[in-house]
């Protein structure tokens, strides 16, 4: 029976004048938060303001690094090789990183987002870049994969430290992957469902898929999408919900 759970969301995801989710009201629910990095969504300012942020609530400090594909929010598959997957993270959390430096801070875990999160954790050669990109930034860093993934198959083998991630509001196939958000299933939109969801993941270790068939799962971490309408009112539920368990969230 797990005793705590890490709660991480996708924060950070405003871009200059326009702002998604309420990080503000979130974020005193989280014990990590993913921050944008800028190929997505996020800019300096952003970056900066979030990283503040979550200081100010003692959250440990991510980076969300994407495809760059702005235009898409990063939920669009592109054709990149190995290494400009490396690439692509190792500049992204050094930019992060470099705010939480100069915040006092340090950076905590890097969890890559959309498409490169989806596309990685089916793909050996995309593991391995992801992989080598975190390891190579040092710090200890914690690298959040797609629980049962390729990725956190690679990333135990390689020896770095991995938080086996879950989802509260997503839908699973029978293989272990999340639905895809093509598919009018792939989001779970009433919050009784998603508590019970999370509960069955966190509790018993397993995930009921779109068949109905079970599948074994490790949950280290509960991902809450910030940019979902009623992420403030889910996360203040599910928090009470873990508590009445005897559950605490608390960063890994």
């Amino acid at each position: 029976m797990k005793t705590q759970i890490d709660l991480n969301a996708d924060v950070g995801e405003g871009f200059g004048a326009w702002a998604m989710g309420d990080d503000a009201r979130l974020m005193p629910f989280l014990s990590s938060a993913n921050i944008a990095a800028g190929f997505h969504a996020g800019d300096p300012g952003t970056i900066e303001a979030t990283v503040r942020l979550a200081l100010r609530h003692q959250v440990a400090i991510g980076a969300h690094p994407s495809l760059p594909d702005l235009m898409g929010f990063g939920r669009r598959p592109m054709a990149i090789s190995p290494d400009e997957a490396r690439q692509l993270v190792v500049y992204q959390a050094s930019a992060v990183r470099g705010f939480a430096v100069a915040a006092g801070s340090r950076l905590h875990h890097v969890k890559p987002h959309g498409a490169l999160y989806n596309m990685a954790a089916q793909d050996l050669g995309l593991s391995k870049a992801i992989v080598a990109a975190v390891q190579s930034l040092g710090d200890d860093l914690v690298l959040y994969a797609l629980s049962g993934s390729i990725t956190e198959q690679v990333a135990r083998e390689a020896g770095l430290k991995v938080a086996c991630e879950v989802f509260a509001d997503r839908r699973y196939e029978p293989s272990g992957a999340l639905v895809s958000r093509k598919d009018p299933r792939a989001l779970i939109t009433d919050e009784t469902e998603s508590i019970d969801h999370v509960l069955r993941m966190v509790q018993d270790g397993v995930c009921l898929a779109v068949d109905g068939s079970l599948i074994a799962i490790q949950a280290d971490t509960i991902c809450l999408h910030g940019d979902q309408p009623e992420a403030v009112a889910f996360a203040q539920t599910l928090t009470k919900v873990l508590a009445q368990r005897n559950i605490s969230v608390q960063t890994m």
